[in-house]
Order: C-alpha cells, then structure tokens, then sequence
C-alpha cells in the first residue's frame, strides 16, 4: 500500500475544517472528496458506490513518507538539577513482563548520539544494567548478570558514590499478593548487587529523562522519538543527589525526604475519587516539580508494588495503585503532520464522506462524518458506532490467535490490509489484540489510519462484511429507498449525550453497536423514553462498558473480564483508568441490553447465516403491522449478502429475566442454525453439551418491539447480519419491506404501536 492517511477529526459540521494526514510513498498524490454509498464490493449485490464531491481540496499534493513510533513511555524535560555526574541515585520499582527481549530503558538520561549521560536498563541478557558515558567515547555497562523473572516485583537501584564507585543492584519485592508467585526459591537466583570504581565521570546532557525506554532523537517537528521500550510496570521512580544504599533506597521508596531528593514520581497523584482526569500528567512530588508527560498511552489504574488484594477499584485506595504499565506497542495518536485541510462546505448535506487519496495504483479512503447544521435537522438520525469501529481497529485476531480458524469453521481470508498490518505492528492494536507481553489491549485511538474502517474491506471474521463497511449497507438502503438522514457518530453521543439526537423522529444504529460508554447509554434511554423512537439494527449491541479519555475523546478504554473476551483483565484492573467506573459488561452493571431494547447477546456464529419465520403475533397479533405486504409464510431473509441469510453472526434474544419489557411482542425468530452457532458464555452456568444451534433452542435471533413512554417505540432486529439483505432482489423483499414498515410506521405524527397486552 503506497498511501495511508487519516482525519484528525471524525464529525464535522459544514463550515468546520478536516486536517487530513497522509504518508505517500510516491512523489505525488492525487486527492479528492467522495461520498461514500456502498463499500461491499460483492458480485451478487449492488457493488462498490462513492459519489465525487466538488470541494477546493481535489487536486495534486506532494508525497511524503511518515512514520509511527509506537510504544508508551514518559518524557521529563530537561532540567539542570537533572544534570547528575559525581554523585547520584536513580531508583524505582520495576516489575518486567518481557525481560528477555532485549535492551529496555527504565529510567534514562542518555544521549545516543554522544554517549553520554545515565540510565538503569534491562540489558541485552535480562539482567538490570546501569550505563554511564563521559561523552568522549568512555562508557560503563555494569550489570547485575542476574536474569529478571517477569511478572515479580523488583526494587532496582543505581548510583555512584563521590568516590568513583558505580552500583547496581535489582532486590526482590515478593509479598503474598503482589507478584506472579507467591513463593519460589529462584528468588536467590534473581537477586544481584554489583559496584564497580570507575574514574569515568558522567556528563551532562541536554535530552530529556525518559521512564519506559531511550531517547532517540527529536523530529523536525518536535516530537520527542524514544526507542528501547520498556515491557511491564515501573512505580515510584525516585533520583537523589546521593549514592544511596539498596537498603536506603527502599526506605526513599514510600518517603522520599531530604534535601538531595532530585524527583519523587507519584503515579498515584492523578487519580481521583472519578478515576484519572488527566492520564498524560506525571506528578514530581518533590519540591522540584520535575513533572513529566505520559506518551502513547500506557496502562494506569494498574495495581503496584504494594497491592494487598483487599481493594479492586483503584480510586478506593491510591497508594495500592501507584504503578503504570507500560507496552512496546502502545499508541495512542500516530503524530503525523497535517497535508491539508478541507472547509466543509456550507451545503454539504449530512452523511458519511471521505477522502480518496491515490498513488498510482493504489488508492486509500479516509472516513470522516458531516453532521446536520442545527436546526436544520431531518427526521431520520443514522447512529454510526463509531467507538465500535474503534474497538476493533486493525485488529491482528486472524493471524495471533491460534483458535481463529476453529472459531470462524473455515480458514480465514486474508485482503492486503491485513498483510499490511502483519507487516506493520506498528500502526497500532484493536481491544481484540494482546500486547507482546500477553496483556490486553484496553486502549485503541482513531488518530492513526485504520485500515479496516474502508470501504471494499472484508472482515476476515464475517462471511462477507464488519462494523464499519457492513454499515454501508443500511447507508444504501436508505439512500435508494430515498430517505434523508442525518448522521451523528458515537463520539458525538457521547459529548453531547440526549441532546446529539433528540431532534429526530427515529434514530436507526449500526449493526453492531457493541461499545458503549455510560454517558451515551443514558442518552438512548432518555430519547427512547421520552418518545423517541429506536430502530436497533444489528446484534450484540450496548454489550462492554467503555469510557472516553477526558482529555481526548479519540481515545476508548475498555477492560475485559467477563462474557466473550478476547484475553481477561489481571486482578484488582476491572476498573476503567479514566472514570474509576467497573468495566467489562453492562449486563454485569444491571444494566443488560434487554432493559433498553428487548433482547440481547445469546449466541454467535461465523460460518452461514439463516432466515426468520414470522410467529403468531405477527401473523394476526400485536406485531402484524409490521409485516404487512408480506406472506406469512414466507422465509424472513433466507439470502442476503452476509453469510446468505438475514439471521446471522451474532444473534440477540428476548428475555424477561434480564428485562425485557413486559409489553415486548415477538414478531419473528430464526431458526436453521448450525451447530457452529453456539450459546454465549455469559449465559452459561456449566460447560455442558447441547449448547449448538441444532440443538438449543436460545440459539436465535428474535424480531421484536415495545411501546415507549410518551408515544415512542423500540424495533430490534436482533442480528449483525440483517442489514446485508436489505438489497436483495433490487431492495424488493421482505427484509427491505419489513425495514420500510417499521421506518414509515416510526416517522409518522401518531403514536407508535401498542405493545403485547399483559
């Protein structure tokens, strides 16, 4: 792929500006603006649809390669009390998740260039090194030859004494809940102090001190490039004036005093009783005020050194949790340099747009959405899940996981942008990824091209499409049917909460709206109750608790643990760093999908879809409305674009034990499922056979709807495969018909349906 870019910003209005940031292999490129219709690019349907859009930005632009530097780490400016020569000592906390993959900086002061300056390290070997360089070409390596064991907490120190004498040491820090073991006569073995004298005297530096890695080098824009990325936790990192001993140094750890204190870094400063407002502050407690910046987004709200298992939410006691992890593959913004900039135009209806960049015979679509002037808004609001497609973001499942193919029943498809990705860790994970030390992915950004959020992509995990290009396909639907719709993204909701969408008469989602802070959960149960009316077109919806970093909203977190988990959060983490709110599942906050839209994530599948058969009620019942112009007896969806079926992937199911209202009518279910369509875990209390869809019957998918207060309603349609056989047949079946009753029904001035009586 010759040409990547990116949008600084997601949601715009007209009048507003989109920067647009492009990496170019080629000299030239050629941009233009196009709006985007339809991205699956099946034979058997309607094809790849992109509208130009005559804007000034279309033309020729120069080339240029930009790099993404991954990795989290901190960066302390430069100071002069940092300048430390003659006598010092550098001390921190370190638990190391990956100490045999060679050099990674802990607290370092060094400049590549010269040689110059300090540093502690894990070493080549896996044993802590302090460094040392006169800048003239001496330097020292002392190590402690002692192989660090990951997951064990260390105190590790360096220093030299007024005399000449280097030393390094790393000490085991093993309480009964604070390490990976518990007990283990290895510790002896990982225990080493080493000094050496030296005449070599350390020289100043102009760098910066970074934590979690080494200065590299600073780009021509000023950005700070580090290398040497650290793997694991590091908590109450300490500098003295001082040549301190192992023992005095430990002793600094929780009280550091006197008057050589350099730095004093307290991780736990920041947090506060509604989690960490400001995750990118690093607090110098001492009276230096040597305060830092966190980079790339490292872990926080993690448990520390001193961790005693009592307390789970990080916010009810600070000083358990003052350590950050840290990951060489960390990012949380790419950083890349603005090409230029579009003034969207002051008539540009609302809609999902992009930026069509081309490189000879390459060609990248960069996403943005343009929202509705206001007052000026339709009837109809398309809620794109955007956190969603956050949430899966260039996600690497389909080459990391080794049960990928047993899930999906077939070997996965691979398109360029999945090589790519392989090929390029560094453009960042999805929540679905681990980290190379083996811990999740909780955070995931839109500041980096993400290649799975284009159209024409193909989701290795779908028969056919996901998320953002399977959204294309309610987009054409409507567009062909001849609706006008606005567009309002997750991020939009989440900012402006009830007021983003209480001036439409319906609001459809995406079909998978999976993700989902609480601000926006609030806000759909306030528009739905308060007549509102909500078309829920996919499955698996409002399903993990996520949170929005309060300093940039293109940043989630989440933290897994429970239901379908890609990997599981390490005790004492379940709570989110950013809002100190418990995290995982809403239904395991008593807030199940089924209380705000009548069903929920049951059962899941990725080999073919299936098709409904209308129930009574729909037949002559409550529900009846809905599928009026269509044969009773006809398959609801048997084909479709998407495993060819309208029933299919993930599947919600009505239930009353996790609330569905009793006022919810079933219109329809599916049946026909394989046994690869299995029960979701969270329902399950025994792994027991029966579990498949030829044999349990909660393996389905249930059509439904419900009266809200205030003459509002709810429809679900109950899986992610539904929207992909709304263009069957020229968009003349029933799927298209049953949507299109719902939606007329929905727009009209009467109230909508009554429910089932009870």
């Amino acid at each position: 792929m010759k040409i990547l870019g990116y949008a600084k910003q997601l949601s715009v209005r007209p009048g507003e500006q989109v920067d647009f940031l492009v990496s170019c292999e080629t000299p030239t490129y050629r941009a233009d603006i196009v709006k985007l219709i339809h991205g699956d690019t099946n034979p058997a349907g309607p094809g790849l649809k992109v509208e130009p859009v005559d804007t000034p930005v279309n033309g020729e632009f120069p080339g240029r390669v930009q790099q993404v530097h991954s990795g989290s780490h901190i960066v302390v400016p430069h100071h002069p009390r940092l300048d430390l020569t003659t006598e010092w000592t550098l001390h921190t906390m370190v638990y190391p998740t990956t100490p045999e993959r060679g050099t990674q900086g802990l607290l370092t002061k060094w400049d590549p260039r010269s040689e110059a300056g300090i540093g502690l390290f894990i070493g080549p070997e896996g044993a802590v090194e302090l460094w040392a360089g006169d800048g003239s070409g001496r330097t020292l390596r002392l190590s402690t030859e002692a192989s660090l064991i990951a997951g064990l907490w260390y105190l590790v120190t360096g220093s030299r004494a007024a005399d000449g004498t280097f030393t390094v040491s790393q000490i085991p820090i093993v309480t009964p809940t604070n390490s990976r073991f518990a007990i283990a006569t290895s510790l002896d073995s990982t225990t080493a102090t080493v000094s050496r004298k030296e005449d070599l005297v350390p020289a100043a530096t102009d760098v910066p001190l970074i934590m979690a890695g080494r200065y590299d080098h600073t780009s021509a824009s000023g950005t700070v490039v580090v290398a040497d990325h650290f793997n694991g936790k590091l908590d109450r990192p300490r500098i003295h004036a001082a040549a301190l001993t192992p023992t005095e140094a430990e002793g600094h750890i929780e009280n550091p005093r006197g008057t050589q204190l350099i730095a004093a870094w307290d991780f736990a400063a920041e947090i506060t009783r509604d989690g960490i407002k400001h995750p990118r502050r690093i607090t110098d407690a001492s009276p230096n005020r040597l305060h830092g910046t966190a980079e790339n987004g490292p872990a926080r709200g993690v448990t520390g050194y001193n961790w005693r298992a009592k307390e789970q939410n990080f916010v009810h006691a600070p000083a358990e949790y003052g350590a950050i992890h840290f990951h060489d593959d960390d990012l949380t913004d790419a950083k890349w340099e603005i090409d230029f900039t579009l003034t969207v135009p002051e008539d540009l209806p609302s809609g999902l747009y992009a930026a069509r960049l081309v490189a000879d015979d390459d060609t990248d679509y960069v996403p943005f959405y343009v929202r509705a002037i206001p007052g000026q808004e339709k009837k109809i609001c398309f809620l794109a899940p955007t956190a969603s497609y956050m949430a899966y973001a260039n996600d690497h499942v389909s080459l990391s996981a080794p049960i990928a193919q047993l899930l999906i029943a077939r070997a996965p498809v691979l398109q360029q942008g999945n090589i790519v990705l392989s090929e390029h860790r560094e453009f960042g994970l999805s929540t679905y990824d681990t980290h190379t030390d083996g811990t999740g992915v909780a955070y995931s950004t839109r500041q980096r091209p993400i290649l799975n959020m284009r159209p024409g992509f193909r989701h290795w995990l779908s028969p056919s499409l996901w998320q953002f290009n399977a959204d294309l396909h309610l987009i054409d639907w409507l567009t062909e049917m001849g609706y006008e719709f606005d567009v309002v993204t997750d991020e939009d909701l989440h900012l402006e909460g009830v007021d983003a969408i209480s001036p439409y008469r319906v609001v459809l989602t995406g079909s998978h709206p999976e993700y989902y802070s609480e601000s926006m959960l609030d806000a759909v149960h306030q528009y739905t109750n308060t007549g509102g009316r909500l078309m829920y077109l996919g499955a698996n919806g409002f399903y993990w608790v996520i949170a929005f970093d309060p300093e940039d909203p293109s940043v989630i977190e989440v933290r897994k643990g429970h239901g379908s988990n890609a990997w599981k959060c390490k005790p004492g983490e379940y709570h989110l760093s950013f809002t100190g709110e418990y995290g995982t599942l809403w239904r395991h906050r008593g807030r199940a999908p089924q209380r705000l839209v009548g069903v929920g994530f049951g059962a899941e599948g990725f080999d073919v879809s299936s098709y409904y058969r209308v129930t009574p009620d729909g037949r002559n019942g409550a529900a009846s409305w809905m599928f009026e112009g269509i044969d009773p007896d006809e398959r609801i969806g048997d084909f479709g674009l998407v495993g060819d079926g309208a029933a299919g992937l993930e599947l919600d199911i009505y239930d009353p034990d996790l609330g569905t209202p009793p006022e919810t009518v079933i219109g329809a279910t599916s049946e026909g499922h394989t046994d690869v369509y299995l029960e979701v875990l969270e329902e399950l209390y025994f792994n027991v056979p029966g579990t498949g869809g030829t044999q349990n019957g909660r393996v389905r998918a249930d059509i439904t709807y419900f009266p809200t207060p205030n003459g509002g309603g709810v429809w679900s349609c109950s899986s992610i495969a539904y929207c992909g056989s709304l263009s069957h047949n020229g968009y003349d079946n029933n799927v298209s018909r049953l949507t299109k009753n719902v939606l007329d029904r929905f727009l009209e001035d009467r109230p909508a349906p009554a429910g089932a009586s009870r």
